[in-house]
């Protein structure tokens, strides 16, 4: 399935949680096809250069940065070119819906559910889906 794994997952991954875990190992195994652009891989790197996020991190920064470069290369590159807003309550969140529509996804996973679900616009091939629900669904 391709797939966007939204900040929140990757984090996860990299802070030892067994969702976000699993969720990018089956990404790196090619059990899912990740999708990446600008604007998320901008996320995904400002969020590695918070030193606060990562203060209870096994990983050290070379680690996590090998993890995301490994990440990388698994993922499709995807350029947006239409922009659909005004979509969700948070600006903040409108890439990943444009991202997953401009690369043709049928799922983004992410923790933060409650926002994206209320998206004004209605994409009835794409699904939004928490770590979990997601693997429970690929497993069938």
């Amino acid at each position: 399935m391709v797939v966007v794994v939204d900040t929140n997952v990757f984090v996860a991954a990299c802070l030892g949680m067994r969702a976000g875990n699993a969720v990018v190992a089956a990404c790196l195994r090619s059990e899912h096809r990740p999708l990446m652009g600008a604007a998320l891989l901008a996320e995904y790197e400002d969020v590695l250069g918070r030193p606060a996020v990562w203060a209870r991190c096994r990983l050290s920064a070379n680690e996590r940065d090998e993890l995301l470069d490994v990440f990388l290369a698994s993922c499709t590159w995807t350029r947006i070119y239409f922009s659909w807003r005004p979509n969700l309550r948070d600006e903040g969140d409108n890439h990943l819906v444009e991202l997953a529509i401009a690369g043709g996804a049928g799922c983004i996973v992410t923790r933060n559910v409650r926002d994206l679900v209320s998206m004004e616009l209605k994409f009835p091939a794409l699904s939004i889906r928490t770590p979990e629900a997601f693997l429970k669904e690929s497993v069938r």
